[in-house]
């Protein structure tokens, strides 16, 4: 892009263009300096990130030792995950996430969707928060601005979208073709329960390096591809199901910011492909949560660094998946555990451990 190209048109890029938005500007201070511009970028969005947290446990009501401690164990999490977590862009939408969770509640409906929606441009995954974010706006606000919500979302998205669609439609398909396409990865659950079984002598497992537009290390053969399909069957009922539970209950602060954690744990806990850099989605939600909740991301945290720096070794089948089964199960594990939160009646959440111990249920004002 810096010596002209379009992306999308002249070159493949794997990235939705809301990505754009953090590769570029760190190319102001130079191409021998860019590694050192973006990740310093990183960490001003793990700042602000920050900063959005600390407000949210405000909002919430949790006491000054409960806003101290989340807020320092968020700003330690980086530690836990190693370099990639100023290696990869995903600080960039885990931000926006957050920021979207914290207008909707502090009354900013349709500034909050416009976020989700930008953050959707850059990394899909927001998309599973957009059906809970609107039906806390239908419900605590009206029908009319929910509907001028959602499309501020559109609008927002496709302001980001619609640029790179009119100047290389089939390219930004084929991006996105790319990584709906992929096959079952070592790193997911069902992937590496297939190498833990391979390494236990019940199955034997075929892992393949493709090259090309997603370079990936993917399992064959026809027991993969099965779960690769069933896993993102699973993954859609897991996100339904939060919808479902978060609809049966009331629409306090609180159990929206359950359910926003929930649906992003159970969008990663079945994906097929599960880099540890994702782990940076979850971050600022678990930081709003329990001990419990955070325990689990802070677990998987450390798992996904100590392996890693192993990569030869999980793509070999080698002893290190067993970490990469142990990262995954702490994800569904979370996921279970804020699943169950949701479905607890409002007269025992103060003997939850996924929620915050010492506020009262907040509204936002009609």
């Amino acid at each position: 892009m810096f010596d002209g190209h379009v992306p999308y048109r002249d070159f493949f890029m794997e990235y939705p263009p809301g990505a754009l938005a953090v590769f570029l500007p760190a190319d102001v201070f130079g191409s021998s300096h860019y590694n050192a511009a973006f990740k310093t970028l990183m960490a001003l969005c793990g700042v602000a990130t920050l900063v959005v947290i600390a407000l949210l446990l405000v909002r919430l009501g949790a006491s000054d030792v409960r806003i101290w401690s989340s807020t320092l164990l968020f700003a330690l999490s980086p530690i836990a995950l190693g370099p990639i977590s100023l290696n990869t862009y995903d600080a960039w939408p885990a931000f926006l996430t957050v920021a979207a969770l914290a207008l909707l509640l502090a009354g900013g409906a349709v500034a909050a969707l416009a976020v989700l929606g930008v953050a959707f441009a850059a990394k899909v995954y927001p998309a599973v928060l957009l059906l809970p974010a609107l039906v806390y706006v239908w419900r605590t606000s009206g029908r009319d601005r929910a509907l001028r919500a959602l499309a501020a979302f559109s609008g927002a998205a496709a302001l980001v979208v619609l640029p790179f669609l009119a100047l290389a439609p089939h390219g930004l398909a084929e991006s996105f073709r790319a990584q709906a396409g992929r096959s079952l990865q070592v790193e997911s659950l069902a992937g590496s329960l297939l190498a833990v079984a391979d390494r236990l002598g019940f199955y034997s497992a075929t892992v393949v390096h493709r090259t090309g537009h997603a370079i990936s290390y993917d399992l064959v053969g026809s027991l993969p591809d099965s779960l690769a399909v069933l896993s993102s069957v699973a993954q859609g009922l897991v996100v339904l199901a939060v919808l479902w539970l978060y609809l049966r209950g009331s629409d306090d602060a609180r159990r929206l910011t359950i359910a926003f954690a929930a649906a992003i744990a159970g969008f990663l806990a079945f994906t097929r492909f599960f880099s540890p850099q994702y782990l940076v989605w979850l971050v600022p939600f678990a930081a709003l949560l329990g001990p419990a909740a955070w325990s689990l991301v802070a677990l998987a945290l450390v798992l996904a660094q100590l392996w890693f720096f192993h990569y030869r070794d999980v793509f070999a089948l080698g002893g290190y998946v067993w970490l990469v089964l142990v990262r995954d199960l702490a994800v569904v594990s979370l996921c279970a555990l804020l699943v169950a939160g949701l479905r607890r009646p409002a007269a025992v959440k103060d003997q939850d451990p996924v929620l915050l111990e010492d506020e009262p249920p907040l509204r936002v004002p009609t």
